[in-house]
């Protein structure tokens, strides 16, 4: 028996039939009973917010690999101090001599060996206290004992000069605290050499951020002084110089005008007077713009021992300017003085200092030994003698002989092996 066709066929081939009137002579169109939808158009909204999903869970991912990576790597970075101090202290309960060592048991071990012993606090530190890689603060090198042998050595080379010429010297040991004092805290007048404390202040300044090192200031009339620089050469050429250039002119060249810039920049020789006796430098004063050739600006060489001590020791200027100040008092133009005295490859940081009757110099000075030391200099003298710029040689040459005869070999290294591990960093001694 013959299949029938499907009843969905017949449908297919169904054509309507035009009523008589409309009827087409010929044929009859086959018309479809039901059309084709249109495509819709998609929603915006829909199709923005399946964007962002897709966006989401991809931002998700990213997430959760890089915590993985950073926790992996930093196991400890992001845990606040309370937690951190909790899991050290749940680490050394339960570790054992043979546990792995991780990279921040390194650091820990690091930061203790750095660590300088300090002073009892009012209230002990709390367990969530966790020591910086920061330089150890230490205080001024108390005045131990004086060295009577080198203190009478410089006598010696200043009694034939006297009267006419008079030394006033002080220099102090950094690591022990023995000096010298040959009238060291004669107050006299400071000449150029008043331009150190000014530049600690500067740099003080400048990690408060109350002075950028960018920032111009206008050279204008009522700061030009004569004598040394090249500034005052430059009023109508120039209108302004920068902080940074201002301040290393003052050092190097020992511009006048420079320091005058920053004396009117800092506050003025009033709010530089507090600051110098709130650290200690009671003899040292300004009193008068540069040049000051009458000498009414005062200072001694111990005030400018105790200035170079603050920049030596590192508590009072951030790592960053105490660096940049040392490069730039490395710089000082005139040496005929403190550096004439020195070996080749020793160091000196150092400012100058000159009015015709009054000669000096103050400086830090590194050994090729690795010793340190600081001293001050200054001579009395008739207007312009020679004979004070060789004395101030010879008190140079004399004391760093002394320093180099007297300073003790390093320590041996000892036969029997040691239960701690050498520190990464050479722990530098404590100054009494």
């Amino acid at each position: 028996m013959p299949r029938s066709r499907p009843r969905r066929s017949e449908r297919r081939s169904l054509t309507l039939v035009a009523s008589p009137s409309e009827q087409a002579p010929e044929t009859t169109p086959v018309v479809n009973p039901r059309p084709r939808s249109t495509a819709r158009q998609p929603n915006v909204i829909i199709a923005t917010g399946l964007y962002v999903l897709r966006l989401g869970i991809l931002g998700a991912g990213l997430g959760v690999l890089a915590g993985t990576v950073l926790t992996t790597f930093a196991p400890t970075r992001f845990l606040s101090p309370e937690a951190l101090a909790s899991k050290k202290m749940s680490l050394s309960a339960t570790a054992e001599d043979s546990r792995p060592i991780k990279p921040q048991h390194l650091v820990s071990n690091l930061n203790q060996w750095l660590q300088e012993p300090k002073p009892v606090a009012s209230a002990a530190p709390t367990a969530s206290s966790v020591p910086e890689l920061t330089a150890p603060q230490r205080s001024m090198p108390a005045p131990s004992q004086e060295m009577t042998a080198l203190t009478q050595k410089l006598q010696a080379l200043a009694k034939p000069l006297q009267p006419k010429i008079k030394p006033y010297a002080y220099f102090i040991d950094v690591d022990n605290g023995q000096y010298v004092n040959l009238a060291g805290t004669q107050t006299l007048p400071a000449a150029s050499t008043i331009k150190l404390p000014i530049v600690i202040a500067f740099f003080e300044d400048v990690d408060a951020g109350k002075v950028m090192l960018q920032e111009q200031l206008p050279l204008s009339k009522d700061v030009i002084g004569s004598g040394s620089g090249d500034m005052q050469y430059q009023v109508g050429k120039v209108k302004s110089y920068s902080a940074l250039e201002t301040v290393t002119k003052m050092i190097v060249i020992s511009d006048n005008t420079a320091t005058n810039m920053l004396i009117k920049r800092l506050g003025g020789k009033q709010a530089l007077n507090q600051r110098f006796q709130a650290w200690g430098l009671t003899q040292t004063v300004i009193n008068n713009p540069l040049p000051d050739l009458e000498g009414t600006n005062k200072t001694s060489p111990q005030d400018l021992v105790k200035a170079l001590i603050k920049i030596h020791q590192g508590d009072t200027l951030s790592l960053k300017s105490r660096d940049r100040l040392l490069n730039i008092m490395q710089g000082t133009k005139t040496r005929t003085l403190l550096p004439q005295g020195l070996e080749t490859d020793a160091k000196i940081a150092h400012k100058t200092g000159d009015i015709g009757t009054l000669l000096g110099d103050a400086g830090i000075i590194d050994m090729p030994n690795g010793k340190r030391y600081i001293g001050a200099v200054m001579a009395t003298r008739p207007y312009n003698d020679p004979a004070a710029r060789t004395l101030i040689q010879n008190i140079s040459r004399t004391v760093y002989q002394h320093f180099k005869g007297t300073t003790p070999p390093p320590p041996t290294v000892a036969s029997k092996p040691v239960s701690k591990p050498a520190p990464l960093v050479a722990k530098p001694k404590s100054l009494p």
